[in-house]
């Protein structure tokens, strides 16, 4: 097949219009184009008033001599080249008579994107993994997580960061990612995707998204998969322990006292599994402090959003809602930057530990709630992280932990308990006056919002630096996004869990720098941000388990 990229159309262009372009732009009669296909569709947007969809086009044509006349005809244009190969190919299968002892069957550790992934290649090679989730299984994880929304009730096991599905089960569903991806795993990913029950549209829409209750359900389908083809999930198993014999893994403890032995355990654990965390940490895993970022909550009314994007395209169906990304460097030299966009969403508690306050942001497939959310967010190194004024000494892997959990307890009391996170209006935080009364934007984050002023002497909801450059980032982003900064937008702290403030390390081979056998993966690892790359790093880390227990060569990025 032969491929067409960059092939432009007016955004209210005719259902029948896309055809006669493809032949016009091939120069070739219609009867010769026998099926075309798309691949992708974006827009460009820089002209409000003229907005332009861009296509990506597969074309099956009548012979293969055409197919290669053309190209030698458009042998300098980058734009008209062979359809490349997307399909999966697993590194190696397992004989139908294979069966690994039970003690020595691949496990694990987590049900995230990263573990779901993980599990489902494995077991698609016919090597039956173990799962160990911690949480619960999603629909009733949801009822738990409903349970700190709507009644400030925290169960520690099950909520936004544990249970089926991991954090990305509350996100806004994002199917994208700006991972290199030579292999064109992310299209492993959605192909699975829509088998288990998302619209086909994510497979070639240029930013997919399905929200949180199609993810439930395609959950549920992809565990019943890795069952059917001899996998196991256990919920509510949560390792306690690993089991490391001369620099091997040999198993994990879980809390109630079983032991699991195993020589492959993938540890997909998310980025909020801070007891695990610690754990590693003291049987001596290695692992390294890594940059993270945080910040807070903003919202403004989508219709504002819409507008400043798309001008008068606003509301067009094929556009949706709109989204941003911004970027300022502050004169403190501070990186502030849009982080995880949910338009048409909602902010949603997402703390996991008792007594602190942690935002995320949260949109369902339809996006049509009336606020637009993003995290708004400043860098920070581990050099950051030390606490009352230490300035040398190394930085320990667990430092950024204990930063975050600072700055999100600090929040709690702000809220004033019961999970109510602090909040303060744009205008206000830039003047650096407190907010007594809501204007026009009704601030979405439920348990509730304690307005306050998020930046008071003693007792700011982020360090000093971090409140500089925002209140700094906030009208150079007005520049951009014309009423970015109105006074009436809503600040709601905290934002801390952005990624993992901690690398377990591993090599090429996708295993721990010192124990052997134990494979580092997805977001909590630091290798990962997102839904899309979780699952692509979950399939590699997979790969590079089925190679080293089949005798294999494994796959390369």
């Amino acid at each position: 097949m032969l491929r067409i990229t960059e092939l432009r159309l007016p955004l209210n262009h005719a259902e029948d219009a896309l055809r006669p372009a493809v032949v016009a732009r091939l120069g070739i009669p219609d009867a010769q184009l026998l099926n075309l296909t798309v691949f992708k569709r974006s827009y460009d947007a820089r002209k409000k008033s003229a907005i332009v969809l861009i296509y990506t086009i597969d074309c099956e044509l009548a012979t293969p001599e055409l197919e290669a006349s053309l190209y030698e005809r458009f042998a300098g244009d980058p734009h008209v080249r062979p359809t490349p190969d997307t399909s999966y190919q697993f590194v190696g299968h397992a004989p139908a008579d294979f069966r690994a002892p039970d003690d020595l069957r691949p496990v694990v550790v987590g049900f995230g994107p990263c573990g779901i992934f993980a599990a489902l290649i494995l077991a698609q090679m016919g090597l039956r993994p173990i799962v160990l989730e911690r949480g619960k299984e999603v629909r009733e994880r949801t009822k738990d997580t409903w349970g700190l929304w709507r009644k400030s009730v925290l169960n520690p096991e099950s909520n936004v960061q544990f249970g089926e599905g991991g954090a990305g089960t509350f996100s806004d569903g994002k199917l994208w990612s700006q991972i290199s991806d030579p292999r064109h795993l992310t299209r492993k990913v959605l192909t699975e995707f829509v088998k288990s029950g998302a619209p086909e549209e994510i497979l070639y829409v240029s930013k997919p998204h399905i929200g949180t209750f199609r993810l439930v359900s395609m959950v549920e389908k992809i565990r019943a998969e890795i069952v059917e083809l001899g996998g196991e999930v256990r919920f509510e198993h949560h390792v306690t322990d690993v089991l490391i014999e001369d620099g091997h893994i040999r198993g994990v403890t879980l809390q109630n006292g079983e032991q699991l032995r195993a020589d492959h355990v993938v540890l997909a654990l998310g980025h909020s599994a801070r007891d695990t965390f610690t754990m590693l940490h003291e049987r001596g895993v290695y692992m390294e402090a890594k940059p993270f970022s945080i910040g807070y909550r903003i919202e403004h009314p989508q219709s504002l959003i819409d507008q400043a994007r798309f001008g008068p395209n606003a509301g067009n169906p094929i556009l949706g809602a709109a989204d941003y990304k911004l970027v300022h460097h502050a004169s403190n030299g501070r990186a502030v930057y849009s982080f995880c966009m949910c338009p048409g969403g909602t902010v949603v508690a997402a703390t996991s530990e008792p007594n602190r306050v942690v935002t995320n942001g949260m949109s369902q497939y339809s996006r049509n709630e009336r606020n637009a959310n993003a995290g708004i967010v400043v860098g920070i190194s581990p050099q950051d992280y030390r606490q009352d004024g230490q300035t040398e000494g190394p930085v320990s892997p667990l430092d950024g932990m204990a930063f975050q959990r600072f700055w999100e307890s600090r929040a709690y009391e702000l809220g004033g308990g019961d999970y109510i996170a602090p909040a303060q209006l744009v205008g206000d935080f830039i003047k650096g006056q407190r907010s007594k009364v809501l204007g026009n934007v009704e601030p979405s984050y439920k348990p509730g919002v304690n307005l306050t002023d998020l930046a008071q002497p003693g007792l700011g909801s982020l360090p000093d630096y971090a409140l500089a450059a925002i209140r700094e980032a906030l009208p150079a982003f007005d520049k951009q996004i014309k009423g970015f900064s109105m006074k009436d937008a809503v600040l709601t702290g905290v934002e801390t869990r952005t990624s993992s403030p901690l690398r377990i390390t591993r090599g090429r081979d996708y295993q721990s720098f010192n124990v052997k056998g134990l494979y580092p993966a997805g977001e909590g690892a630091g290798y990962a941000g997102g839904i899309m790359s979780a699952g692509v790093d979950g399939i590699e880390v997979a790969e590079a388990v089925g190679a080293s227990i089949l005798g294999v060569t494994p796959a390369r990025r």
